[in-house]
């Protein structure tokens, strides 16, 4: 699928800056790709700055990094159930009320970039088992129609966000 394939009534009016921000991508490629430039930037950082925070207030590093993490997860299990045509509405989540619980604080790069393999792997094989009439398919999420694309848009668009956050505020 093709983000020009997207309609935006495929997606709530919020995910809109992460989605397009992409450029016109395959959801393969991109979720592929968006795995080796994650890793590749995780190589790069030292241990010690993930308890940075840029601001009063703000994320550690570690944290934004588990909240990355969490959002595909919850994202990866939304287009599972959408593309198994569960007609149920899924809650939206509070990533604020996540990222406490995270346990960000004690996690290493290694054991980070470990997680986050496993997951992105997860989602590119989730996603490639989808052919075009699953990615159409719709559900309701945070009270908004989503389709699977979307969803797998919206989790590449989300980490390219952070991505471009962590560049800029946290390791300069």
């Amino acid at each position: 699928m093709l983000l020009s394939e997207l309609p935006t009534s495929d997606y709530n009016p919020y995910y809109h800056t992460y989605i397009t921000a992409l450029g016109e991508v395959s959801l393969m490629d991109v979720l592929v790709n968006g795995e080796e430039e994650f890793l590749s930037l995780m190589e790069q950082i030292p241990e010690d700055r993930l308890s940075f925070f840029y601001a009063e207030g703000k994320w550690t590093l570690a944290e934004v990094l588990m909240h990355i993490l969490d959002a595909e997860r919850i994202f990866q299990y939304r287009a599972l159930r959408f593309a198994r045509n569960d007609k149920a509405d899924l809650p939206g989540f509070d990533q604020d009320f996540f990222v406490p619980y995270s346990n960000a604080g004690v996690r290493t790069i290694p054991d980070l970039m470990a997680e986050y393999k496993a997951v992105r792997d997860s989602t590119i094989t989730l996603f490639r088992s989808f052919d075009e009439d699953v990615l159409k398919r719709k559900g309701v999420a945070s009270g908004s129609p989503m389709s699977v694309g979307a969803m797998g848009f919206i989790i590449c668009g989300h980490q390219a966000h952070h991505l471009r956050i962590i560049k800029e505020r946290y390791l300069v």
